[in-house]
């Protein structure tokens, strides 16, 4: 395993362990060890257990694409077998594509910390993709400011994420610093987990190596950026869970070029709460916001409270998670599951 030596014997509380995975422990598995997934290849799977990192014994017909980095399981103490996986808190999950199933990012995370760098990767409605993803899971999103001393006015960039969403947390950073450790210590204390998100080259795997106080040979390889777009190369190609200095867990995944939503109702209606609010003062219950007389989100944007790039983005979110959310109609006992499909 590929884990730094560093990583011994840890309490199940400091992996992340708590009351909800406790009581799903049956009276029968009582022999069996809770570990947590920490890799997930093809064909083989890795764990955090209280006595360091393990890899697992599969049993035949496993498929590993039904598991996440993050969850947590339960494994025959003496073969080191994984016998089940116990039901997530939270998972975060997106639409894969050419797909038909969710592809998983991570699981039972408390953060995402969405990564991104003050120069032109800096792109407000990514960045609403992935809030919404965060909102509909569960987890506390965090815009991470990264390379701020590659720019005269990072402050700008500050403003601009603190605007997506009503009381949004945003922080500044230089990856390389140790400080970077101490202005994100809230969300990474003992028993914390964050995931790391965000387009290659934004820093993820420098701060990664940040937060973990990795030795260079135990290191995340990190990549230069293209000067001519601020895009970076894929130096991170799967995902995986590290120690934190601070006592808590993070999920490293890879730079994610599409980011394709479904089943996130709830985490746009989270992002565009002002919108929701307006919409509710409309004339008609089933206002379209773009020709009704007495419809208050058009008011909004006549009159500059509501920018209307930001409606735009919004009707964008919500026709493609409308597109792409399954549905199950038919009578009750003989459902069909169908994909709406765009609207004509």
């Amino acid at each position: 395993m590929t884990h730094s030596s560093a990583q011994h014997a840890v309490s199940l509380a400091t992996l992340g362990w708590s009351t909800f995975f406790d009581e799903q422990v049956e009276p029968g598995e009582a022999e069996l060890a809770p570990m947590r997934i920490a890799t997930v290849h093809r064909d083989r799977v890795t764990a955090m257990s209280e006595h360091g990192p393990m890899r697992l014994k599969l049993a035949a017909q496993t498929n590993t694409t039904d598991f996440a980095v993050g969850d947590w399981v339960l494994v025959a103490r003496e073969t080191r077998l994984l016998v089940r996986r116990l039901t997530r808190r939270m998972q975060l999950q997106r639409k894969a594509e050419g797909r038909r199933q969710a592809q998983l990012i991570a699981a039972n995370v408390d953060t995402l910390l969405i990564v991104t760098s003050c120069n032109d990767d800096f792109n407000p409605a990514r960045l609403e993709r992935y809030l919404a993803l965060a909102n509909e899971a569960g987890a506390v999103p965090v815009i991470v400011l990264t390379k701020i001393d590659q720019t005269a006015e990072p402050a700008r960039y500050l403003r601009q994420a603190q605007a997506l969403q009503t009381d949004l947390d945003a922080v500044m950073l230089n990856a390389k610093s140790p400080d970077a450790a101490l202005t994100l210590a809230h969300w990474c204390g003992p028993g914390q987990t964050v995931a790391l998100v965000g387009s290659s080259g934004v820093g993820k795997s420098t701060l990664l190596n940040t937060l973990s106080e990795k030795s260079p040979e135990d290191a995340q390889p990190t990549g230069a950026i293209r000067a001519a777009d601020a895009k970076g190369r894929h130096t991170t190609t799967s995902r995986s869970l590290h120690a934190i200095a601070g006592g808590g867990w993070v999920i490293d995944t890879p730079g994610m070029r599409t980011l394709h939503l479904s089943d996130v109702s709830a985490g746009l209606n989270t992002l565009f709460a002002e919108i929701v609010e307006l919409a509710s003062q409309c004339r008609f219950r089933d206002c379209t916001h773009a020709h009704e007389p007495g419809c208050a989100v058009q008011a909004a944007t006549a009159d500059g409270t509501l920018d209307p790039a930001r409606l735009d983005r919004w009707r964008k979110l919500t026709e493609e998670n409308s597109t792409n959310t399954v549905i199950q109609t038919g009578p009750r006992g003989n459902k069909v599951t169908k994909t709406p499909g765009k609207r004509r």
